[in-house]
């Protein structure tokens, strides 16, 4: 062991800094200027209002797969245990109290007869024969719209939505809860509530699976009614893990600066979440290269137009860039070990991973339209895909930055404070 190591002691306070209230303030005037610029872009276009209520979905569901991906990632931690849990238990659970929030940008998006009707075909035209007859719709889409309407109706559209909330809702208020309960056992036992948190997650981590497949479906998938995939949920469920892990990491490199993350937020621990990185940075790249393969080499007709739609008219461009920016650099730069332990190059790293987020919902969400697919041209509407998420997101994160500041930022009752508290052994 290196000289000059010792053992630390956690600060008597335990409370987020001061200056997640100046966190908390820049995102409230983010989110007040990208909604002016919304607003202002909304009229511009003059589309009625057809891209602000894209760009609002796609808004909604980044902000969505914070919150739940949040919920996901803190159970999945349960089941697998280590001590980076640790440290991103406490910022993850201030993700999962965002969902009052989500719920709200939900909305818009779902208010029958209004914005349901202008996103999705199923809802404008459930009478498909009158539809085919005017030129509406394609012979694919009515087809598709008829078998498929048991699903794709309003009602079943709400009545899906509201038991996925309902589900979280109950489980993030039981992992909130019992966590707050752990730490106040005076005689916490570990295997009792290690158990009750397993059971817990184990059976959530599955639950949570199918309902995020069924809001991929409904509020994603479904805005091209003729194309389906029996994956699509996957590469959501492995998304969420990849933009949810990056924000992490940026939460706790900016709470570090700072008592109580200064103290347990070792190199050790900040390696082993770069390496995480690393393998959601994979697990994404496998599951997008094994679907586009299968689906280009079977080259059927039912399935290709999907992305046919995304790579021609100048949508190539935005595909190469989705590669490069959600795979090439990522993987490329978490391969070196010395990026992994410096905090301003992890940084870039992690801004780089929500920002392909972002850019790849874009490519996921716009190309099923009409007048965008195969046809990338440059309007104000295409702008709202900047204004509007950014409006939303930026007040998403000042709610997150609201909800670190209410608990200790440490689990006192974790097994693991004890080891992370440790000196650090000396690194060649």
């Amino acid at each position: 062991m290196a000289h000059g190591y010792h053992e630390k002691t956690l600060p008597a306070d335990l409370s987020a800094p001061a200056f997640v209230n100046g966190w908390r303030s820049r995102a409230l005037i983010l989110g007040v200027v990208f909604s002016v610029l919304g607003i202002i872009l909304g009229f511009l276009a003059n589309d009625g209002w057809n891209h602000f209520l894209r760009a609002w979905l796609m808004g909604f569901m980044l902000c969505f797969g914070f919150c739940c991906g949040g919920m996901a990632l803190l159970m999945v931690q349960y089941l697998s245990g280590g001590k980076w849990g640790l440290l991103v238990r406490r910022p993850l659970e201030a993700m999962t109290r965002t969902l009052p929030l989500v719920f709200l940008y939900f909305l818009p998006v779902g208010i029958f007869g209004v914005t349901l009707k202008q996103l999705y075909l199923w809802a404008k035209y459930p009478d498909t024969e009158n539809a085919l007859k005017n030129h509406l719709i394609s012979a694919e889409q009515a087809h598709a719209i008829h078998w498929k309407q048991p699903m794709l109706n309003p009602v079943s559209f709400w009545v899906v939505i509201l038991l996925c909330f309902a589900s979280w809702a109950l489980y993030t208020y039981l992992l909130n809860k019992w966590s707050l309960q752990r730490d106040a056992d005076p005689q916490p036992h570990v295997p009792y509530w290690q158990r009750k948190f397993e059971n817990l997650s184990g059976f959530g981590i599955v639950l949570y699976s199918l309902t995020l497949t069924a809001i991929a479906i409904y509020c994603v998938m479904s805005l091209d009614p003729a194309w389906f995939s029996t994956v699509y949920g996957l590469p959501f469920l492995v998304g969420q893990g990849y933009a949810v892990l990056a924000l992490i990491i940026l939460t706790l490199i900016g709470l570090s600066k700072a008592e109580p993350i200064k103290t347990i937020f070792r190199v050790t621990e900040q390696h082993d979440l770069g390496k995480l990185c690393f393998a959601f940075t994979m697990l994404n790249m496998y599951l997008a290269f094994a679907a586009f393969l299968i689906i280009w080499s079977g080259n059927s007709p039912e399935e290709i137009p999907w992305y046919l739609d995304r790579i021609r008219g100048n949508w190539g461009v935005v595909a190469t860039f989705d590669v490069i920016f959600h795979w090439l650099l990522p993987f490329t730069l978490l391969l070196s070990r010395d990026l992994k332990r410096i905090k301003s190059r992890l940084v870039i790293v992690c801004c780089i991973m929500i920002f392909a987020r972002c850019w790849d919902m874009w490519w996921l969400i716009e190309p099923n339209f009409p007048d965008a697919a195969r046809n990338l041209h440059f309007s104000f509407g295409i702008l709202e895909y900047i204004a509007v998420p950014g409006a939303l997101i930026s007040f998403w994160m000042a709610y997150y930055f609201s909800n670190l500041k209410t608990r200790p930022l440490v689990a006192t009752n974790d097994p693991h404070v004890a080891e992370i508290l440790e000196p650090e052994h000396a690194h060649a």
